[in-house]
């Protein structure tokens, strides 16, 4: 990986770009864990030729399960009928018939013992554990230091390897420079912060597109109660690059709870910055929609949407759509992991790390949250008095240009109503849109 700016991966072969393309790649040493390197993903400019469209191929491979009907009928045949006992299973807590879900997970520890087998068998897998944990009312303990860096290595291996990570973060990046072009103060408020490596990308492409002094930049990330070790590590991080680039820096960390109690008066605010909010579907699980009646008093320049999660279970409070959703779109997701993977084998200890410290979390967060009642994110958008913007040709033509540098059939770039997305074949991976007032 030294031709993309990180260190030596101890397994090389798992690098599909193509090593001959100029890479735009940074890195940085992760706050305390200084054996650790965050990924910062791409964002400024990838020179290659023309770009050219890949072709659209059909995966005989993939059961569309987006119809639970079709689902029910042919996925017995071809030795996949476990998805109907997950689907009962999910049945449950609408039903609240408890004592059968019981019973139904004991069924289904038989047949799915460990996460192994075709990526169907595996997403199954972690719906399984995700319900069954629910079922139990199994708490969530802060992540120690040893599952850090599980997490931190999981992310740094799925950037490696994927265009996924990238495309999100320069689609979402390049909205927010626009919008925010030529102020010397910008407030960014982030509702899915993660790592915060593509904040450090951001950085990157602001000090090497000003030819005067970088504006000054302050970050409002809204973070779950039980992130305070990572928050400290994005901070130490963060500042860092940031000194290093010469750009006045400051983060501050709102837990998700004092937000959902004072919406936009627990975010400190400065005369003159423009503002830029970031939004993902994770936000809307733990507060709802309601905040966004709120966004008008901000006065935000762009709100980004990046949907990472494929749309699981939009518009719905049932278990069962969440579910269905759910297991086409990851049993997707890791199809595409063992094709960006030269063994493609769809095993090995890299996959389990993204599957255990990537994947599963957010399975958890979209299962927990399939209940919980609110309008869909998009028409509270609307409501909201926000109406959806196009995102720029340059920011089209940086996607083409990624897809070309991964060597991986089956990637491909679809526009549609303004929002661009990143499908395999036939399903939407990522969809970034860019909305104003």
């Amino acid at each position: 990986m030294r031709e993309l700016g990180l260190h030596d991966d101890p397994n090389p072969e798992f690098n599909s770009f193509d090593s001959t393309q100029p890479s735009s790649f940074v890195a940085t040493d992760f706050g305390l864990l200084s054996d650790i390197n965050i990924p910062i993903q791409p964002y400024t400019t990838i020179t290659t030729s023309t770009p050219a469209s890949l072709t659209l191929t059909h995966n005989p491979n993939t059961i569309d399960i987006s119809d639970a009907d079709h689902l029910n009928t042919n996925t017995t045949a071809v030795g996949f009928d476990f998805v109907d006992e997950l689907i009962r299973l999910a049945e449950c807590f609408e039903t609240h018939s408890l004592q059968l879900g019981h019973v139904i997970v004991a069924r289904l520890n038989q047949r799915l013992r460990s996460p192994t087998g075709k990526p169907l068998q595996r997403a199954a897998f972690y719906f399984k554990e995700a319900l069954h944990s629910l079922l139990t009312g199994s708490t969530h303990l802060p992540a120690n230091s040893s599952e850090i860096i599980h997490t931190i290595k999981a992310h740094k291996t799925f950037s490696s390897i994927s265009p996924i990570p990238m495309f999100s973060t320069f689609t979402a990046n390049q909205a927010v420079l626009e919008a925010l072009d030529g102020s010397t103060h910008l407030h960014l408020i982030d509702f899915d912060i993660s790592l915060g490596g593509h904040w450090a990308s951001f950085m990157k492409e602001l000090s090497d597109s000003r030819n005067l002094a970088p504006p000054a930049l302050r970050v409002s990330a809204i973070i779950p109660e039980d992130y305070t070790a990572e928050s400290r590590l994005i901070r130490e991080n963060l500042t860092h690059f940031a000194r290093d680039l010469n750009i006045s820096f400051d983060i501050e960390f709102i837990h998700i709870r004092t937000f959902e109690y004072l919406s936009f008066k627990s975010i400190k605010f400065v005369d003159g910055e423009k503002v830029a909010v970031l939004l993902s579907p994770a936000i809307f699980r733990h507060v709802g929609t309601g905040f966004l009646n709120d966004l008008r008093r901000v006065s935000p320049n762009v709100v980004v949407h990046v949907d990472i999660e494929g749309q699981m279970g939009l518009g719905t409070t049932s278990y069962r759509q969440a579910v269905i959703d759910g297991l086409e779109f990851y049993s997707t997701l890791l199809e595409s992991l063992e094709a960006a993977n030269f063994n493609g084998a769809g095993g090995g200890d890299w996959m389990r790390k993204i599957e255990t410290f990537v994947l599963y979390p957010k399975i958890v967060e979209g299962v927990e949250g399939a209940g919980r009642r609110g309008t869909a994110w998009r028409e509270a958008l609307v409501a909201a008095g926000l109406r959806q913007v196009g995102l720029s040709q340059f920011a089209e033509f940086q996607a083409e240009c990624l897809l070309r540098r991964v060597q991986v059939r089956g990637f491909h770039v679809v526009k549609r109503q303004a929002e661009m997305m990143l499908c395999w074949h036939d399903r939407p991976l990522v969809a970034t849109s860019a909305w104003r007032f």
